[in-house]
């Protein structure tokens, strides 16, 4: 083989080296190397939401739309007895409203802002089983038919049914 045939070879692999490295390859600085292991060990977030709503529910319709809207994947589960649902996924009474949905291990129950989900899921806590917002409140996702509209809380709820606001939306 020819020394600039050899040249040649030698430089195409040097050129296929350095885009393997810019494309993924090891870090070539500590701080980079710590980034990428952080990136590379944090769980997936998950995107897929299941709703499980009453086969004649509109709103439940519309809410599982704005989830879509912003980003998730929306399962619809229509089943006729809701209650045994809530009960399954510990939904606490009086944090009740028309739908129930499941989002990685977290419960989303009723008209909950996309935004609020993804903050939950971004913060993951612990202690944390799902969040709220009670009853079926005019002007949250779902709800925004025309102008009406009224304040209500997007609560966070633990495994033994205490509630604390942890948003407040409307006028």
């Amino acid at each position: 083989m020819s020394r600039q045939r050899q040249l040649l070879m030698l430089l195409g692999l040097l050129a296929v080296a350095a885009v393997l490295a810019a494309c993924g390859g090891p870090a070539s600085t500590p701080e980079q190397a710590s980034i990428n292991t952080q990136a590379d060990s944090s769980p997936a977030q998950p995107t897929e939401v299941v709703v499980y709503k009453s086969p004649s529910c509109g709103c439940c319709g519309e809410w599982a739309a704005h989830m879509e809207e912003n980003g998730y994947t929306v399962r619809v589960k229509n089943v006729n007895d809701l209650t045994a649902i809530k009960r399954k996924f510990n939904v606490p009474a009086q944090m009740q409203s028309c739908h129930t949905a499941v989002i990685g291990d977290y419960v989303i129950e009723g008209h909950v802002p996309a935004a609020e989900v993804t903050r939950l899921l971004r913060e993951r806590p612990t202690d944390v089983v799902g969040l709220a917002v009670p009853g079926m409140p005019a002007g949250s996702p779902g709800m925004d038919y025309g102008s009406a509209s009224q304040p209500y809380d997007v609560y966070a709820f633990d495994a033994a049914g205490r509630a604390e606001v942890v948003a407040s939306y409307g006028p």
